[in-house]
């Protein structure tokens, strides 16, 4: 009798395992102070993580990436990360309880992220999530970002599993479009750093949550009468 439970679980992390918006947040508002410009609210922010850094430094400064300066602002920015990466990040609610899940159950999980890895190995080191994750892909790792599946292979090949028996868990189209492609189970989760405009049904994930408290559910069942 095949196990309804999945072989692995793997998180793309900002959005999705950790909440990472107030340290942004804190470090866009450094950024802007040192310019001579205002600040800006923390709901404003946050819609943009996802996207990243750039799209950070552009919609707070209001410029585009071709704009002169832009590249000195992006490296201040990534400066004053580095040196305030987990100071309020943390797992969002549900999550802590959902990995103790996966460890009673003796299923491993990882993370795939777009985050370079100089940021993701000092926030995972800082947080110490317990059970451990089993694999960390980050850009650095690979030749192609999601939503190419080329990580998610890989953090499957780390940890011994099947795509096709793995679950990908994501907050932005791109998630799903690399879970979709790796032939992946798909979680698509709305508590994450959506646009203001984005309809998250539209991206044809298998699964859609609104709290992390929501996924285990999902992961008991996945697989049962297939």
């Amino acid at each position: 009798m095949i196990s309804s439970l999945p072989e692995a679980v793997l998180f793309d992390l900002d959005g999705t395992l950790l909440d990472t918006a107030p340290d942004f947040h804190f470090v866009i508002n450094q950024l802007l102070a040192e310019q001579k410009h205002p600040s800006v609210n923390y709901d404003f922010i946050r819609g943009y993580v996802s996207n990243g850094a750039r799209a950070m430094v552009c919609a707070a400064l209001r410029i585009e990436e071709n704009s002169a300066g832009f590249d000195q602002l992006h490296q201040r920015m990534l400066e004053l990360y580095l040196q305030h990466l987990d100071v309020d990040t943390k797992p969002f609610p549900g999550i802590q309880n959902l990995l103790n899940w996966l460890g009673d159950k003796e299923i491993p999980w990882g993370i795939v992220t777009n985050k370079p890895e100089c940021y993701t190995t000092p926030v995972m080191q800082g947080l110490n999530l317990l059970p451990a994750a089993g694999t960390v892909i980050c850009p650095d790792h690979v030749r192609e970002k999601k939503p190419h599946p080329e990580a998610l292979f890989l953090a499957c090949k780390e940890l011994g599993t099947a795509p096709e028996r793995s679950v990908y868990i994501g907050d932005h189209r791109r998630d799903i479009e690399a879970g979709l492609n790796a032939g992946m189970q798909t979680i698509a989760v709305s508590y994450g750093y959506l646009d203001e405009d984005e309809n998250i049904d539209s991206w044809n994930s298998h699964y859609r949550v609104d709290h992390a408290s929501e996924i285990r559910p999902i992961l008991e069942t996945l697989y049962c009468n297939r």
